[in-house]
């Protein structure tokens, strides 16, 4: 039954308010309420303008310092100039207007001394930073009494997430507008008393009052505190729910051979040239039981590059062809599918040969299936995997397509998860009658990996231990306007390529024609439509008026520019340059790999179409230009690339990065560790989230309202702990309609199928 939050905005602060909050996702009274301050603000705490960006709409909390209104020479009319500071710098506020009378009613509110919160775009004139027409709320001023002004000017100032229209006091009216007339029994309380009174919590609708209108800091915190709890309660109540209709589903147990009989597993690994680390057995055993239970698999796998997860997920995928079932193994590029494909052949050896003279009794088939395969390749891949003749079938999003159809598919291999939209990878699991298992392999969890893995949706096992043998890399931030340190930097490219190793040189566009980033099939294969663009807008402003200090950047460099150019640098005289990127036909990009791996072209220029899986144990130079334009996911698998064989590799981030941006911590986290987790934890705290239960990678989109993953995980780990007490007791939460129903608005259909399939 509707209660007074579910009431349309329309009905308590007008259709002209209504529609200017819409805009900001706001529709009921509840939304209204949820959209909680980004901060508080008091008389004495003013915005620093040295943290206003230009071109961007702002709220700032600043003191008046001056303000005087004059007659224009140039042109007819008056304008009135005020100053406001934050006590280190000044910004100007402009108002125009017809005539002096018209701006007598600014200045009398401006009068110096003054505090207001000022709203509007920032731009810059004759070097100061300036808002032209700013709405603004002056604090003790603007109130409806004295009594009220006097309280408006003692209490914290909530600033709210506000657009042009929607500025942070009028959404505070409107809120309060909204809270004022509530009762205790008006607002839903997700959270059991019991759990409440466990975690010291008030009531939701006291937090309500806390987080909206309250009388000193301390009142905010708490009101905080409980939002937090809160949001990650409901959420891991959900998370639990759908763990407990997942143990529920039905999937083929995937034992392995029979009792007394020796399979391809066991045959594979006798032929394994060397010793499996202590955690690859610990983690094959893990899987493994997992595999031999009548429900399915949800695992990740996570692993830093060269620790050996390839080799596990063959064994996971042996244990289901000897169940008689068959594996899919989902890449994101053509490139790494190939790849897989002869690196599994070569492990398999006679093993992969099912049907060829000088098989292994006990063989299988392993099949390639990509977009871009002739016909009558494509046409026998297919039928090897709707007969079950091929036990393993790699590929791209090409497995997504209508017409593939396996015999009796068991086991779902993901590698690099985040690559593959959610649906993406659920429509390849939705293929057997039953669910299949289903194994997510990681060398870098991106930010809502380690999101989900902190809410516990996924099992998760980590290789921590590297084969013994690797000699490690290490990684340099190259200043690009340091010409001595690139001089250098191309001077080791050419002492590797003397020692007899190949150098790859990453670019962020193929051409100098591309858009930012541009290379649109480097990371997919053709049949995909999905956006997965991974580079961040991290770019410094370019120059603007009274900002010399923020020039234009020069356009990012690109691969045929990057080749061009190094064919005729002298210190690389002589040195074979290939290229390659994803709008090279499927053959050339083949050849090209070839051509590197083999050492005829040891120096190979590319886009990130090598971030993963290009395996050249030659390979000992990773070079990245631009390097500030690419996530800390993509930098740790290009780095991945090298070192791979006996010689030590060495990684050079070539960047613009200014000192002290997110870009520039990205780059020095990563010189500074190759612990998958730790970056990833950073890229969560700088790029956000994303949405957590939906297909967002970072940014706006997203479920989570004031919760971080990584700095409320023990806010999260005890909401889990009472989540699963509650689901355990009361699955359908009849007992909980509040709670049911929080779970049902907050979390869209969609969002909440996302939880069983990620």
């Amino acid at each position: 039954m509707p209660g007074p939050l579910d009431a349309p905005l329309t009905r308590q602060v007008g259709a002209t308010m209504a529609k200017k909050l819409e805009a900001l996702g706001l529709r009921t009274s509840g939304d209204l309420l949820r959209h909680l301050p980004r901060r508080y603000a008091d008389a004495g705490s003013l915005t620093d303008l040295a943290s206003v960006a230009v071109g961007e709409h702002v709220s700032i909390l600043a003191r008046v310092r001056s303000a005087r209104s004059r007659q224009m020479q140039a042109r007819r009319g008056a304008m009135l100039e005020a100053v406001v500071t934050d006590g280190h710098r000044e910004m100007s506020l402009t108002f125009f207007a017809r005539g002096a009378g018209a701006l007598r009613s600014h200045e009398a509110r401006l009068r110096p001394g003054r505090v207001g919160v000022f709203s509007g775009v920032v731009k810059v004139y004759r070097g100061m930073l300036q808002l032209t027409h700013p709405d603004y709320h002056v604090v003790g001023v603007d109130a409806d009494d004295e009594a009220a002004a006097l309280v408006e000017a003692s209490r914290p100032m909530p600033i709210y997430p506000a657009s042009a229209g929607a500025e942070t006091w009028r959404i505070q009216k409107a809120v309060r507008t909204v809270l004022d007339p509530l009762r205790p029994g008006d607002v839903p309380e997700p959270v059991p008393v019991e759990v409440r009174a466990r975690h010291g919590l008030q009531t939701a609708f006291q937090a309500m009052h806390d987080l909206h209108a309250p009388y000193d800091d301390d009142q905010w915190r708490r009101g905080q505190r409980y939002a937090r709890f809160e949001e990650a309660f409901v959420l891991q109540v959900a998370l639990a729910r759908r763990r407990a209709l997942v143990a529920d589903q039905d999937a083929v147990a995937r034992p392995g051979a029979p009792a007394g009989t020796r399979g391809i597993l066991a045959a594979f690994d006798d032929r394994l040239p060397f010793t499996l680390t202590q955690g690859q057995r610990e983690v094959g055993d893990r899987i493994a039981a997992d595999l031999a239970r009548p429900h399915p698999m949800q695992r990740l796998l996570q692993g830093e590059v060269g620790s050996g997860k390839t080799v596990v997920a063959l064994r996971a995928m042996l244990q289901v062809v000897d169940s008689g079932g068959q594996a899919a193994l989902l890449a994101p590029t053509e490139v790494l599918a190939g790849q897989h494909l002869r690196t599994l052949r070569t492990l398999l050896g006679e093993l992969a040969e099912e049907g060829m003279l000088g098989a292994a009794e006990r063989a299988t088939r392993v099949v390639l299936l990509t977009g871009s395969l002739p016909a009558a390749a494509r046409k026998e891949a297919l039928l090897d995997a709707a007969s079950g003749r091929a036990g393993i079938v790699v590929g791209t999003h090409a497995l997504l397509g209508d017409q593939v159809r396996f015999a009796d598919l068991g086991l779902v291999v993901v590698d690099e998860q985040h690559r593959f939209g959610v649906e993406q990878r659920d429509v390849l699991r939705s293929r057997g009658g039953t669910t299949p298992h289903l194994l997510v392999m990681t060398a870098t969890p991106i930010p809502r990996t380690v999101a989900m893995t902190v809410f516990g949706d996924l099992e998760t096992s980590t290789l921590a231990e590297v084969p013994a043998g690797r000699p490690g890399v290490t990684t340099h931030v190259v200043p690009a306007d340091r010409p001595s340190w690139l001089e250098r930097a191309w001077q080791r490219v050419r002492e590797e390529v003397d020692a007899g190793h190949r150098v790859y040189v990453v670019c962020p566009r193929i051409t100098a024609d591309d858009d930012v980033g541009a290379d649109p099939s480097a990371d997919k294969d053709p049949t995909d439509a999905t956006d997965d663009a991974d580079l961040l807008a991290d770019e410094p402003p370019g120059t603007v008026p009274g900002q010399a200090d923020r020039p234009v950047r020069p356009p990012l460099r690109a691969v045929e520019e990057v080749a061009a150019q190094l064919r005729t640098t002298a210190v690389l005289e002589g040195v074979p340059v290939g290229v390659l990127h994803g709008r090279l036909p499927a053959a050339e990009k083949e050849e090209a790999v070839r051509r590197f791996a083999s050492g005829e072209v040891p120096v190979l220029v590319s886009t990130t179409v090598v971030e993963v899986g290009v395996d050249v144990p030659e390979a000992t130079v990773m070079v990245v230009l631009d390097a500030d334009r690419f996530g800390l996911s993509q930098l740790h698998q290009l780095r991945g690339r090298v070192g791979r064989g006996t010689a030590p590799g060495l990684c050079l981030l070539v960047s613009a990065a200014p000192d002290g941006s997110d870009a520039s911590v990205r780059l020095r986290t990563l010189a500074e560790t190759t612990d998958g987790f730790r970056l990833a934890s950073v890229d969560l705290e700088l790029r956000k989230e994303g949405d957590v239960l939906g297909a967002s990678q970072s940014g706006s989109a997203r479920s989570l309202r004031i919760l971080r993953v990584v700095h409320d995980a023990e806010v999260i780990v005890a909401a889990r702990e009472d989540a699963e007490q509650v689901v355990a007791a009361d699955p359908e939460l009849v007992e909980w309609p509040d709670l049911r129903r929080a779970i049902e608005t907050w979390l869209d259909p969609e969002r909440e199928e996302f939880l069983e399939r990620t």
